[in-house]
């Protein structure tokens, strides 16, 4: 995509995340480390600048407070101080092995909390692993496939005439999964146009909720199926969800972890390959170019589907979760949803079940080229994990850091994932 273009989409993505009108935060703690790119050599120290603006001026004599520590971890350095004239600079010190080391900056403005971090990364491609694969790891995942092969499809498919396009239709899908009457939905959008085409599993973050259709890709020639994963349908009214999810499904990403066979993301992997089923039977489908794209959950969820089903040849996968959990057992931080997180507690079987289930052992299996992106200020996947999963991965691989970004897309990250993803099912850029 040539460079004049990609200025010009994200200046339209930013216009439509900041609507005229609608200021941004007038307070703003900047911190920054200090080299340019934020990443370390091992043994190096890493200096992080501090400054608070309010509407893009400085503000003088600011009291703020500081933490310096590994991602999650209790921090090892804090202190307070006056801001002067200039921006304050902290010694954050550094790492003996690889990692992140994180400095967090808070102050209060006028009765108002704010706070910024910026996280410095000490060699992170030399990250690895803390989990290990069980000996029947790939028996353990074959089996749940074999088995929830057995379940009829039982597809059905409703087109929403109020959601369609000149050049697009789109449906709502159900289609059984996993156990006699268990079922997913998604919602599908196909050109058209007759022909044959290539199609995307898009994956969907963790929650609870509706979901639209991927209209701009449908339009450059692509199916495009998103999924949910608990079983409703994606035309319940909002509060149906809202009551779910503060109810039903409250918690949904710890249910049955102790158990590999009970644990939630069991019938979940096996609704994404099911999904994958559904693609593949469609007839406007061209039999061969496939892909799964998500981002934190969904991150997980595209790379076990990916592991487990060869009929995915590409996958784009942002700031996984699921990934290496045990991480907290070795004084780093562990992925999402942290279900390790207090070591004291955890029990064997809580750690044994979390071996089948997380996402740097089925990094292992990858054989197709995958685009990967995430952000050093992640608080929710934390680039420790995702590290250690992209580096276990064998496969072509590419990554497209945001070093200042959190637990979001940003807008280049959803424009690269579609260039990236359109370029490889269609061979042009």
């Amino acid at each position: 995509m040539p460079k004049s273009l990609l200025k010009l989409i994200l200046v339209g993505l930013l216009s439509a995340v900041q609507p005229s009108g609608v200021s941004a935060q007038s307070v703003i703690v900047r911190v920054i480390a200090d080299h340019t790119d934020w990443v370390y050599k091992i043994g190096e120290k890493a200096i992080f600048s501090v400054e608070v603006l309010k509407d893009n001026t400085p503000l003088k004599d600011v009291h703020i407070k500081y933490e310096i520590g590994l991602e999650r971890m209790a921090p090892v350095t804090t202190g307070d101080l006056i801001l002067g004239d200039a921006k304050q600079i902290i010694n954050g010190g550094s790492l003996k092995e690889p990692g992140f080391l994180r400095c967090i900056v808070t102050t209060n403005i006028e009765g108002k909390n704010y706070r910024g971090l910026a996280t410095a990364a000490f060699e992170p491609e030399h990250i690895r692993p803390t989990t290990e694969m069980p000996e029947d790891f790939l028996a353990f995942w074959n089996k749940a496939k074999a088995e929830a092969a057995k379940i009829p499809m039982d597809a059905h498919m409703t087109l929403l005439s109020d959601k369609c396009t000149e050049t697009v239709n789109v449906y709502e899908v159900g289609i059984q999964n996993y156990r006699l009457g268990s079922r997913i939905y998604g919602i599908l959008s196909i050109p058209k146009k007759e022909g044959k085409y290539p199609a995307i599993l898009k994956v969907p973050g963790a929650g609870v909720g509706r979901y639209s259709a991927d209209i701009s890709m449908s339009e450059k020639g692509f199916i495009v199926l998103r999924i949910e994963i608990h079983g409703l349908p994606l035309t319940l009214p909002d509060s149906i969800y809202k009551k779910l999810a503060a109810g039903r499904l409250k918690g949904y990403p710890l249910f049955n972890y102790d158990n590999r066979d009970e644990y939630y993301f069991k019938r979940v992997f096996m609704g994404c390959i099911r999904a994958v089923d559904y693609l593949c039977s469609l007839p406007q489908f061209d039999g061969k170019d496939l892909a799964v794209a998500g981002g934190s959950q969904g991150g997980a969820l595209t790379i076990a589907t990916t592991a487990l089903d060869n009929r995915v040849k590409y996958m784009v996968a942002y700031f996984p979760g699921l990934s290496d959990l045990t991480g907290y057992l070795h004084g780093r931080a562990g992925g999402w949803p942290h279900m390790l997180k207090d070591a004291s507690r955890v029990t064997q079987k809580e750690i044994q079940t979390s071996k089948y289930y997380d996402m740097a052992n089925f990094a292992r299996l990858i054989k197709v080229p995958g685009f990967y992106s995430w952000g050093f200020n992640d608080e929710t996947c934390p680039p420790t994990t995702s590290y250690a999963v992209y580096n276990t991965i064998k496969a072509p691989k590419e990554l497209l850091i945001i070093k200042e970004s959190g637990h979001q897309y940003n807008p280049e990250q959803r424009v690269r994932m579609d260039s990236w993803l359109q370029e490889k099912l269609t061979g042009k850029k």
